[in-house]
């Protein structure tokens, strides 16, 4: 995959053969969803919102610190659309992080 700078929001682009929207890959133990948007918050507005959420929708991911202690340290969870797009709200308590691998 690859991560792009999408006026500082992450788009991110995997390339498969497959076009079912159940492909998933499998990161930090977690299966995420192939394809997916992902949008960056600030650290508070990404706390509010999984705190606002999270007994009222149904999670891919439940929102959890990804990589913690490790370079990308991130806070993320995913979900669905009304569509069924894929959606991965994030952030990262060191912005400088966002493109790290």
């Amino acid at each position: 995959w690859i991560d792009f700078n999408f006026f500082s929001h992450q788009l991110v682009i995997h390339q498969t053969n497959i076009v079912d929207r159940k492909v998933e890959g499998f990161v930090d133990g977690k299966n995420i969803p192939i394809p997916h948007f992902g949008v960056i918050l600030d650290w508070n507005d990404w706390e509010e919102l999984s705190y606002r959420i999270k007994n009222k929708i149904d999670f891919i991911v439940k929102p959890y610190i990804r990589f913690k202690g490790k370079t990308g340290e991130q806070a993320t969870m995913f979900f669905l659309d009304p569509d069924h797009n894929a959606l991965e709200f994030k952030s990262f308590k060191d912005d400088k992080q966002i493109f790290e691998k």
